[in-house]
């Protein structure tokens, strides 16, 4: 009997922190725009949707949970698809005020870095001869002075008041081999039960680089040190997006794409939405023989606790 093709997962980051509005007109930083964008990219075949807040004002980047309830409501009524809310989104706050949206919605998932490190944009700066928004140029060039925090006192904070205290599944984003092992760390601690879900993330500058020997070196490393006690996922921001989610999925792993990651489609040509990209990954996972989840194959893979459960 044939074998049934292997169900992988898509998750969509729809505007993230990285990115700032004169870089696409695509990328959507009103809340209308982005719950349009996240229920097309929903439709198009995303289970997963990552999201971040942005001020409608200017399209600076927000943590405060009243931009996170300006759509997340017209989300979740109008998909299936399950809600995945940042922890990061600023640099310059604490992880307690970082982790306020998550504790007022309760969504199914968050992300969670696993380590401090280097995370920088300000190469960006200088692309641009014009901004549309005073506070994009700043905040890109400054970059290069940011240390993202995230120690083990902290993670072990998110993962009590999230993990323990809202039944939130984690999305442990490993920007290096070396957060890998504190993941392993904190799993042998007893701060996450497996299986983890882990999200390799290639191309960010201060993390490890957009290549695929990297990431057959990441897989091989997470596979020595959880065995079968994990799932996982590949993030290529930028030009590497597609030619890595597309080698993570042949060698079992699932996908995530989204304007956060990356701003086109192709080579030189920016995407129009956050739904063309995931149309077009689908397509190429389909062409390889692989079948894309729908979020409650998602909820049972990664074992979430439901949409009912979230408060918003």
């Amino acid at each position: 009997m044939k074998k049934p093709p292997r169900k992988v997962i898509i998750t969509c980051a729809i505007t993230g922190a990285i990115h700032t509005p004169t870089m696409s007109d695509a990328l959507p930083y009103k809340p209308e725009d982005i719950a349009r964008q996240s229920i097309e990219a929903a439709q198009a075949g995303a289970a997963i949707l990552h999201l971040h807040a942005r001020n409608p004002l200017n399209g600076a980047v927000s943590i405060d949970p009243e931009h996170f309830m300006a759509f997340l409501p017209q989300v979740k009524n109008a998909t299936d698809a399950v809600i995945n809310l940042s922890t990061g989104g600023s640099l310059h706050n604490t992880v307690a005020e970082r982790i306020a949206p998550a504790k007022r919605v309760s969504p199914e998932m968050t992300s969670l870095n696993m380590g401090s490190m280097n995370f920088s944009m300000h190469p960006l700066a200088t692309k641009y001869d014009s901004w549309k928004f005073d506070w994009e140029r700043e905040y890109l060039a400054e970059s290069d002075n940011y240390i993202f925090r995230n120690t083990f006192r902290d993670i072990a904070m998110v993962a009590r008041e999230l993990g323990d205290g809202e039944g939130v599944k984690f999305e442990h984003e490993c920007y290096d081999v070396g957060h890998l092992y504190n993941l392993k760390f904190c799993v042998d601690s007893g701060m996450f039960r497996a299986p983890v879900f882990i999200q390799f993330v290639l191309g960010i500058l201060g993390g490890i680089g957009a290549d695929l020997e990297n990431l057959v070196f990441m897989k091989r490393t997470a596979d020595r040190l959880f065995g079968d006690n994990y799932r996982w996922s590949v993030l290529g921001a930028g030009a590497s997006q597609m030619d890595l989610a597309v080698a993570a999925a042949t060698m079992g792993g699932n996908v995530r794409v989204g304007l956060e990651d990356s701003l086109f489609i192709s080579k030189g040509r920016l995407a129009s939405s956050n739904a063309e990209q995931v149309a077009k990954v689908k397509r190429m996972l389909e062409d390889h023989g692989l079948e894309v989840a729908t979020p409650a194959v998602a909820r049972e893979m990664l074992g979430l606790k439901g949409a009912e459960l979230t408060r918003f």
